[in-house]
């Protein structure tokens, strides 16, 4: 049974004030050490989501959760180099692609 009154656990504390966003902007590897490791793979992808969403709207967030795979060093990279970004998604996008291109001949086959 739920307590009444008690807070989902995800939640902030009500006496913890909501962290500053936009000086957040910049983040490097001090400020994503800094952060608790759960915390370090969500700050990469709220930063990473923006960026990908300008290229690639429509597939953004199955994209940030690819990328996100990969190690915390490599998607700060990512970050700073949009060059580094731009081919990521493109090999996303190319594994999406043999992907559902798989999946449509199976559908095929088995029809």
């Amino acid at each position: 049974r739920k307590r009444r009154g008690a807070p989902p656990q995800a939640m902030m504390p009500t006496g913890a004030p909501p962290p500053p966003m936009p000086q957040r902007q910049d983040l490097n590897a001090a400020t994503l050490a800094a952060a608790p490791p759960e915390q370090q793979k969500q700050l990469l992808g709220e930063r990473l989501f923006p960026l990908i969403q300008n290229i690639e709207p429509q597939l953004a967030g199955k994209i940030t959760g690819m990328l996100l795979e990969m190690d915390n060093g490599e998607l700060l990279n990512l970050l700073e180099s949009p060059d580094a970004l731009n081919a990521k998604i493109m090999e996303a996008l190319s594994v999406l692609q043999m992907h559902a291109d798989s999946s449509k001949d199976g559908v095929e086959a088995t029809a």
